[in-house]
């Protein structure tokens, strides 16, 4: 590493820790006014950026920091610090009435221009094109005045400081934090190991150690990405080794650590962003992504499960797995924390302070036990902080720049406009109203990170979808959802990327892969829009038969799609297989019964056909 390359990270790591302690401060005993609190917030993210992405790349591939970088870096100093500065003249001016000063106009160009930049560094060109684009509308289309676009976009809350980085600020900080301490003291081998004892024995074994392990890691991790690559190189080669082709295994694993952002307790950052727009606790969240992240699991789960059989594959010899009990007598105390997080937020506790809890927790829980407790220093803290820090940066950065679209959005009125588009579009056709939603949430999300994709989604789409009648919590879920979904769905799919690139796969064969052994995923939004019981809301006669009847659907799906249910499926069982299946998701007490009816016919039809025929 150069002798610059070196000095930018003896100045990063000390600004990224204290950034972590700021937040835990904050978190702790008060945070400041929201204009201050989420201006500081990007004020460490901007900078951390610069220093950690900068513009020119050296001979050997490395980044050098160079004058332009500074002269940004400058620019972020005088747009922040006149915030800073004159705060009292931000909050008591009138917006839209006082004019803004030459110093407001150049220091809101400055803002809006670095937030565009350090966005692109981050995560590439699809949001900041997407949100020059809104800006362009509004400027050019709509005819807003550029000074007013200036005004809402920097010396309001109604832009780049809007309830989006409030989110980031508050809320995915110290859960990222909490992840980075998990890391830190082990809980991934735990998670792994735990896996590993309770499904890896069962026929295809491996692949329902991907499945287990990372819903688990999904508690620590928001990224499908991130998921992927911490569990894809045990579980890949393993899924490999045992039978299952490249593509499957790597198919296994994309949908797998995808699901990570839909599983409670802990989900991806957009589910905080949800409990903001809409008002209501973290927890009530969860609660409501609880059934549908276990339709999306107990499907990848017999997907996994009748494609082994199929093939005839077995588990892994028992030499190879970990005794239970043992896995949870050693490391069993790393749940810990995840346990606090839990009662805190099931007590009333705020999600940031259980969260802030939790993390303090780590290093203690893992000195309980010497197994844990080696290798544990002060060094491992600090570098979870400045970790922690560092995997904020795109978050912060993209909520910021989805500020922009939004300011955009509510000045023109584009969302309105959008919602009589697709109104007009479905032709009053909530079927169609909903297809087109979810065919705009994964063209976003293959292009950005799912917080931004989610926020537009909610900016443009959700409100025709809710003016047909669907419910608001059910609205905003099926965004989330196929906000997430673009992971694994071709032709970006990013999950399906480092999987297959892990597995040696083809990506297109592992793309496809995906999608099949996700159907469920595909279709469970659209499951809990028409019957919201599977969001919690409803009595409990309702909520159990709801659950029952899409948890049996979404088995016979996967067993349809991989043409297995106690037998090799012949073409004809696979398509009563599927018709059942859907007919079981889709809810009523007839189509149920008729599903039940279909798939009963396949079971006993399979039933008389001996072994050594199957798949005749």
């Amino acid at each position: 590493m150069s002798q610059g390359s070196n000095l930018i990270a003896r100045i990063a790591a000390p600004i990224g820790i204290a950034m972590a302690l700021y937040h835990m401060y904050a978190i702790a005993i008060a945070p400041p006014q929201a204009l201050i609190y989420r201006g500081i917030h990007l004020s460490f993210a901007i900078v951390l950026v610069l220093l950690l992405y900068p513009l020119a790349l050296r001979e050997d591939g490395r980044r050098r920091f160079m004058w332009v970088d500074l002269l940004l870096l400058g620019c972020g100093v005088l747009a922040m610090g006149h915030l800073f500065i004159n705060y009292d003249y931000f909050i008591d001016r009138i917006i839209y009435i006082d004019d803004l000063k030459p110093l407001d106009i150049f220091a809101a160009i400055a803002l809006v221009v670095l937030v565009l930049d350090c966005t692109r560094r981050v995560i590439g060109w699809a949001l900041p094109i997407t949100a020059l684009l809104f800006m362009g509308e509004a400027l050019f289309i709509t005819r807003v005045d550029p000074l007013t676009l200036l005004d809402q976009l920097y010396m309001t809350t109604e832009g780049i400081f809007g309830s989006t980085l409030g989110v980031s600020a508050a809320y995915v900080m110290v859960f990222v934090l909490f992840g980075s301490f998990m890391e830190r003291t082990g809980t991934g081998r735990l998670f792994m190991d735990f896996a590993l004892a309770l499904t890896g024995r069962s026929a295809g074994g491996p692949g329902k150690v991907a499945v287990v392990s990372s819903s688990l890691f999904g508690t620590i991790s928001g990224s499908a990405v991130a998921n992927v690559m911490v569990d894809g190189p045990i579980t890949i080669p393993l899924m490999k080794r045992t039978g299952f082709s490249k593509a499957f295994a790597a198919g296994v694993e994309s949908v797998a650590s995808t699901g990570g952002q839909i599983m409670p307790p802990i989900m991806g950052a957009a589910a905080f962003v949800m409990a903001e727009f809409l008002a209501v606790p973290y927890a009530t969240v969860a609660l409501w992504a609880l059934i549908p992240s276990v339709l999306y699991y107990v499907a990848c789960f017999g997907a996994v499960h009748f494609e082994a059989k199929r093939q005839g594959l077995r588990g892994l010899p028992d030499v190879e797995v970990p005794v239970l009990a043992r896995v949870l007598i050693e490391r069993g105390h790393l749940f810990l924390p995840v346990a606090i997080i839990l009662g805190g937020m099931f007590s009333g506790f705020s999600a940031p302070l259980c969260a802030l809890a939790g993390m303090l927790a780590c290093f203690p829980v893992a000195m309980l036990r010497s197994n844990s407790r080696e290798g544990l220093n002060w060094r491992l803290v600090l570098e979870a902080l400045d970790d922690g820090a560092r995997n904020t940066l795109a978050v912060a950065l993209a909520c910021a720049c989805a500020g922009i679209v939004i300011g955009s959005i509510t000045l023109t009125g584009l969302g309105i406009t959008f919602t009589n588009m697709i109104v007009g579009l479905s032709q009053n056709s909530l079927l169609l109203a909903l297809v087109l939603t979810a065919v705009a949430g994964i063209i976003l999300g293959m292009g950005m990170p799912t917080t931004p994709a989610y926020i537009v989604m909610v900016s443009l789409m959700v409100p025709a979808i809710m003016k047909l009648g669907v419910i608001e919590p059910a609205a905003h879920m099926f965004a989330f959802y196929f906000a997430i979904l673009s992971a694994i769905t071709p032709p970006v799919a990013l999950a399906v990327y480092a999987a297959a690139s892990l597995a040696k796969a083809n990506i297109w064969d592992a793309g496809w892969a995906a999608v099949r052994i996700g159907a469920a995923g595909f279709i469970v939004p659209f499951m809990f829009v028409y019957e919201p019981a599977l969001l919690f809301i409803g009595d409990w006669q309702t909520i159990l038969h709801a659950t029952v009847s899409a948890t049996i659907g979404c088995l016979t799906l996967a067993a349809g799609l991989n043409g297995h249910l106690i037998r090799h499926a012949r073409l004809w069982e696979r398509g009563v297989l599927v018709l059942g299946a859907l007919l079981l998701i889709k809810p009523g007490i007839y189509t149920d019964v008729v599903g039940l009816a279909l798939i009963a016919l396949v079971y006993l039809v399979q039933r008389q056909r001996p072994l050594e025929t199957a798949g005749a």
